[in-house]
């Protein structure tokens, strides 16, 4: 697989991820069950996963403002376990406004556009190609999505089945 393609495979496991957040109790999605300092709750855990992709394709690879501060109710927020009481309807349009954005950049991806050398806007010492980030930005939503999976299956609520397995094409 390639980055574009398991993009497309994240947007539609997103999808069932979504209707499955849709349709829990709101109180689920806002309970704190992660000790720690960042994440407390599966909105927190959202939002992270959103803004991960947004920092990293806006504003370090493509250079521009991230879609974060065009959405009113969350360009001000600090990051962290703050997200509880945010509508879920406002951070799934913010996954959206990102998501729509990064297929657009993904559908015009080079070889060398992989291969370009990208220094993130908070780390001016770091250096990465392209092709990396993408991959980290990949990775760590996959990951994370598997935590609200968890977070989802402990509160007695079936989560939706996002392995690739269930997405691939059937010869």
């Amino acid at each position: 697989m390639n980055i574009p393609e398991i993009h497309a495979y994240l947007f539609r496991a997103r999808q069932d991820l979504w209707a499955a957040l849709k349709s829990a109790p709101p109180e689920a999605l806002s309970q704190p069950m992660l000790p720690g300092p960042e994440f407390h709750c599966i909105k927190d855990l959202l939002f992270h996963i959103i803004a991960v992709q947004d920092g990293w394709v806006h504003e370090d690879i493509l250079r521009q403002p991230p879609i974060l501060a065009s959405i009113p109710e969350l360009n001000d927020t600090p990051g962290g376990p703050n997200y509880a009481e945010i509508d879920l309807q406002t951070l799934f349009n913010y996954w959206q406004a990102v998501h729509e954005s990064t297929s657009k950049y993904l559908s015009q991806l080079t070889e060398a556009e992989l291969r370009r050398v990208v220094t993130p806007h908070d780390a001016p010492n770091d250096r990465f190609t392209v092709d990396g980030l993408l991959w980290h930005v990949m990775i760590h939503e996959i990951r994370h999505t598997a935590q609200i999976a968890m977070l989802l299956r402990l509160q007695g609520i079936k989560p939706p089945s996002l392995d690739l397995y269930f997405f691939l094409p059937r010869n």
